[in-house]
């Protein structure tokens, strides 16, 4: 399977004012966007502000314009980076598991989101962007789409059916996933092993009855 080095995010999606090009101004960056995330975990999105982010950063304000015209794309580009790391573990994921057992991606898909949502700053708070903006990722599909077009991608590579049909229903499986794993939250902050599990138990058994058991 090809690698896929970034989720389908149009460069448009995080408006920076310029593209860090040297090592240094990139590592700002990234020191940004850490900092946004700490910062989402102690105070929420509302209270977040770009003075806060800077100071938090160890960079002038006036550095972080340089990049960002304000919050809101600062936490998009965060969301993003978040975005690529997901897709980044899902696709380490199945190369590991190999063409004939793609099948086991629909728990390591629900497992690397569940790690995230535990272990990475700023995204319990914010997830893939909905919190914010239903189309933070992109201005021309909502995120729950972005993320399917990602997925459907990565699985297309493994399955034999049309991709449109695999993007429809991993599209299904994703809204089903998605609103299983909130109520699993909201039942407990870590997640509700219960749910968790029967999140894994409704999706796979929708894509058997769409495509048929896997070995």
């Amino acid at each position: 399977m090809s690698d896929i080095q970034a989720a389908k995010v149009p460069a448009e999606a995080t408006p920076l004012r310029r593209q860090p090009v040297q090592q240094r101004s990139a590592k700002r960056v990234e020191q940004m966007l850490d900092a946004s995330a700490a910062l989402i975990d102690e105070l929420g999105y509302d209270a977040l502000t770009t003075t806060l982010i800077a100071k938090r950063a160890g960079v002038a304000v006036g550095s972080l314009y340089q990049f960002f015209p304000d919050k809101r794309a600062v936490v998009q580009a965060l969301t993003a980076r978040n975005l690529d790391r997901f897709v980044g573990a899902v696709n380490e994921r199945l190369k590991q598991l190999g063409p004939e057992h793609w099948w086991d991606v629909v728990d390591s898909i629900l497992d690397i989101y569940l790690e995230m949502h535990r272990t990475v700053p700023g995204f319990s708070k914010v997830h893939f962007g909905d919190i914010i903006d239903r189309q933070l990722l992109d201005e021309t599909r909502d995120n729950n789409a972005v993320i399917v077009d990602s997925l459907t991608d990565l699985v297309s590579t493994q399955v034999d059916r049309p991709v449109e049909d695999l993007r429809f229903a991993i599209g299904i499986a994703n809204e089903v996933a998605d609103a299983l794993l909130k109520l699993a939250f909201r039942k407990e902050p870590s997640g509700d092993e219960k749910i968790v599990a029967e999140a894994k138990y409704v999706v796979k058994g929708y894509l058997a009855a769409r495509f048929g058991e896997q070995s």
